[in-house]
């Protein structure tokens, strides 16, 4: 198994189907190692687990990163979705904070990850503002159907 790297095709369908099946159903969850020593996962632990049980049951794989983790520019970039040369512009505009290991920026995945959770607030406020426009402009046709037919 590679490292933060859980894929699906490492662990048999059956067994995966079992602890699906397992963490499906009420109550708690324990771990009990070779000595027969017990203890129950905490809550937050558990609905983790159950995620990513699901998700690799789906037979998708799944990738661990720790939030102090650091991208390089594309790898942030392709994270985000845009290009590299959108993100340097972020990152020299003062957008996302960087650092540098040599002359190469390095972004820390916490950063990232509070930068695409403004830029979906800020896009949903705007989509919103647009719907209010729409409505307010009387634009907005409740009985359209989209059925150009009739």
């Amino acid at each position: 198994m590679t490292h933060n790297r859980l894929d699906p095709a490492d662990i048999a369908p059956e067994a995966l189907g079992a602890l699906s099946d397992m963490l499906a159903q009420p109550g708690h969850v324990a771990l009990v190692d070779d000595g027969g020593r017990r203890a129950e996962l905490p809550s937050a632990l558990f609905q983790h687990l159950v995620r990513i049980v699901q998700l690799m049951a789906d037979r998708r794989t799944v990738v661990l990163i720790p939030e102090d983790e650091t991208f390089t520019t594309q790898a942030a970039a392709n994270y985000l979705g845009v290009s590299r040369q959108h993100l340097v512009g972020l990152l020299e505009a003062g957008t996302i904070p960087f650092h540098k290991v040599g002359s190469h920026r390095r972004v820390a995945f916490r950063d990232l990850v509070r930068f695409e959770k403004l830029r979906d607030t800020a896009r949903r406020n705007a989509l919103r503002g647009l719907g209010d426009a729409v409505d307010e402009a009387g634009l907005y046709d409740a009985s359209y159907t989209g059925d150009d037919a009739g």
